[in-house]
């Protein structure tokens, strides 16, 4: 089973994702940076040059493909937006688990991140309202919630009891 992590920016996903991976004794995946490699360029690079739609169809075909894996996969911010791609998570029998980190736990993490688009160009109120109106897309998908998360050692083991 693959263990889909969603959350938003800065919760955490890829560094508690790679313990529980490790844990778990699996792969560990990141979608973002899957699709750079693929893409030959940085997710700024891939905004400015093919738009956020082409962005976002690429991380739906990565989110896809991993489908069916014995992995952890720690998925970009915005993933679950097309209700298609959460479907294919739960078609495949893959679990989503929503890291609910506070919001300024993650504002901090990411405030000045210039490799991410979204965040480099936005003000901390419009980030605050992207943050509201993902998380009940997050919590509507999600098959386990990880609220509050800790330190990741603790976020990764409550990834793995929440998914079992």
């Amino acid at each position: 089973m693959t263990i889909f992590l969603c959350g938003f920016m800065g919760c955490g996903k890829t560094t508690s994702g790679k313990l529980a991976a490790k844990k778990l004794g699996c792969g560990f995946y990141d979608t973002d940076e899957m699709i750079v490699a693929s893409e030959g360029m940085s997710i700024p690079e891939i905004f400015a040059q093919k738009g956020e739609p082409y962005f976002r169809r690429a991380e739906a075909e990565i989110v896809r493909s991993l489908c069916g894996r014995q992995a952890v996969a720690a998925c970009g911010g915005g993933a679950l937006l097309n209700p298609d791609t959460a479907e294919a998570i739960r078609s495949s029998g893959g679990a989503i688990v929503f890291i609910d980190a506070d919001f300024e736990t993650c504002y901090e993490r990411i405030c000045g991140d210039t490799n991410r688009p979204i965040a480099a160009a936005s003000s901390k109120e419009e980030l605050l309202e992207r943050f509201d109106s993902r998380r009940n897309i997050y919590l509507a998908h999600a098959t386990a919630v990880v609220s509050n998360p800790t330190t990741p050692m603790e976020t990764a083991e409550e990834i793995i009891r929440v998914s079992k």
